[in-house]
């Protein structure tokens, strides 16, 4: 059995076999001619015949190297495929993953464990975070500003885009603590109704409505207060009475500050919160970072 074939020696076999010289193969190899020369003699006595006949009037393939030509080239073609691929995944490998949030998802340190299972498998790879103004609900995936996002669902335009869900919290209701309904433990979402309410603006399209609980309305249009689009913003409304607001218990923190309470709402569903990416998107970095989330999410479920 033959052993050892490189790379290089099926290299300078198939340039001597093109060019039926050894001068001009050395050249186009960028070696020195005697160079080329030992080294194909080295080949023909691993292959146990030789390849080339060599007399005064040049260089011809002998039948061996005949047949040996076509193969040799698949193999450097193969090869040459081969290396263009590990180029491309080593590429990807080292590249730049942009993860989008409109709030951070703290949620028990879930986003430094993502990262932990991430960059374990994926050492090379670079990950940026950016928040993103609530108008923009799908934290940037619609514009590609961010290959993955953290976005609360339901997602507008849903049919562009693939999520796994990470987290459900119940959704509060946060008013100022001057509120009539401030004093109770829990309030009834029927007791809201009529309340002016802090909404996401219009171009949240589904998300407003669901932080608006406009399928629990049975109807009746909400009264809007106030448009929000920041956490600060968010606080200084309902600091100054302009309305109440619903968000997932995750989030009071960024509201509940001096001036401002929390309570839990009888009657509603909970809040998703998702790592959504876009559905034509299947970037080796993407499906990794998913594949960390919801190991992620399984670990701590």
């Amino acid at each position: 059995m033959v052993m050892d074939v490189h790379g290089r020696d099926l290299r300078y076999f198939v340039a001597v076999a093109e060019e039926l010289h050894f001068t001009r193969a050395a050249e186009r190899l960028f070696v020195s001619q005697p160079a080329l020369s030992k080294q194909l003699r080295t080949l023909e006595r691993t292959l146990g015949a030789p390849l080339f006949d060599r007399d005064r009037h040049g260089v011809r393939l002998t039948g061996a190297g005949a047949a040996l030509l076509p193969h040799a080239r698949r193999v450097l073609a193969d090869w040459d495929t081969g290396l263009a691929a590990f180029e491309e995944a080593k590429a990807a490998q080292r590249a730049t993953l942009a993860v989008g949030m409109s709030t951070s998802p703290g949620r028990g340190g879930m986003l430094p464990a993502i990262r932990s299972r991430f960059t374990a498998a994926h050492p090379d790879a670079v990950l940026t975070l950016h928040q993103v103004n609530w108008s923009d609900t799908t934290a940037g995936l619609a514009d590609g500003a961010s290959d993955v996002a953290f976005v609360w669902l339901p997602l507008p335009d849903d049919a562009r885009y693939r999520w796994t869900v990470m987290a459900e919290e119940p959704r509060l209701v946060a008013m100022a603590e001057s509120h009539r309904l401030a004093a109770r433990e829990t309030v009834d979402f029927a007791d809201l109704l009529d309340e002016p309410f802090l909404a996401l603006p219009e171009s949240a399209g589904p998300l407003r409505d669901h932080w608006l609980a406009i399928d629990t309305r049975d109807g009746r249009p909400p009264v809007i207060g106030a448009e929000i689009a920041s956490p600060d913003e968010t606080y200084e409304a309902l600091v100054d009475g302009l309305g109440v607001c619903l968000l997932a218990a995750g989030n009071a923190p960024l509201v509940a500050r001096a001036g401002v309470v929390t309570r839990p709402v009888a009657g509603l569903s909970p809040a998703q919160l998702a790592l959504a990416w876009r559905a034509d998107d299947n970037r080796p970095l993407v499906r990794a970072y998913v594949e960390a989330a919801r190991a992620t999410h399984g670990a701590t479920a």
